[in-house]
């Protein structure tokens, strides 16, 4: 099944947000891009509801630096507010990913033709994506093109391990988990020599409920244009 495809990702800043950081209205990026994040860049590139994107593992390119910048975010009670973010300067990675068909969309078994999904992902890929792809947050315009998943010299390829402690990792959606409920999963990722393999959704150690939630449904001809061959229609 030709499903996988690895892709060059960078960016002259990014944010891959510590929801800690989220409350007092000032945000600090994690030091390496969240699973959620990184799905989020390969629907950008190409998706269908017909399958869902897993992450296998990132390769940090370039060694973390960060850069705080003052913004003036809106304030709930009107006007703005002074913060402080903390992102990533001069983000490079590398990426792999694969799709895998969603078990809860039966009404669109016709379109589960991998051949044709990897061939229009592999030709968006080529174009640098679908949609605009941003590292984290929208004001961190970010840019993917096609690689060979370990090919070249990183700054971490001689260093053994960094362990990150508790982070998150990924939103499940009902739309993807098949229950009426969203939840976030959190996990203890290590970095190996640059590369960090991550855990799939359903082996993340810590789940927490998060709120009741009712999953889209994608109806063929209503919401879904339909099963294009040319894969020009969602």
């Amino acid at each position: 099944m030709n499903n996988s495809i690895s892709f060059k990702l960078w960016g002259k800043f990014a944010l891959f947000t510590d929801p800690i950081t989220k409350i007092g209205g000032e945000k600090c990026s994690y030091h390496v891009p969240t699973y959620e994040a990184l799905k989020g860049i390969a629907r950008s590139i190409y998706w269908k509801p017909t399958f869902i994107w897993y992450v296998d593992k990132v390769r940090v390119m370039r060694r973390v630096e960060t850069q705080a910048k003052g913004v003036k975010p809106l304030d709930f009670s009107g006007g703005n507010t002074l913060a402080l973010y903390n992102y990533l300067s001069k983000a490079e990675y590398q990426v792999q990913v694969h799709f895998e068909w969603n078990p809860f969309t039966p009404e669109l078994e016709a379109d589960r033709n991998d051949g044709k999904h990897y061939e229009i992902a592999r030709r968006m890929l080529d174009k640098g994506g679908r949609r605009d792809i941003f590292l984290g947050a929208r004001e961190c315009q970010g840019y993917a093109a096609p690689c060979r998943f370990g090919e070249g010299s990183g700054d971490y390829d001689n260093l053994d391990e960094i362990s990150f402690g508790l982070m998150f990792h990924s939103f499940s959606y009902p739309e993807e988990s098949g229950e009426d409920e969203l939840k976030s999963r959190f996990w203890n990722p290590k970095m190996t020599r640059g590369v960090i393999e991550f855990a799939r959704p359903d082996d993340c150690e810590v789940v927490k409920f998060v709120r009741k939630m009712k999953p889209m449904r994608f109806v063929p001809k209503v919401n879904f244009s339909g099963f294009a061959e040319e894969g020009l229609s969602t």
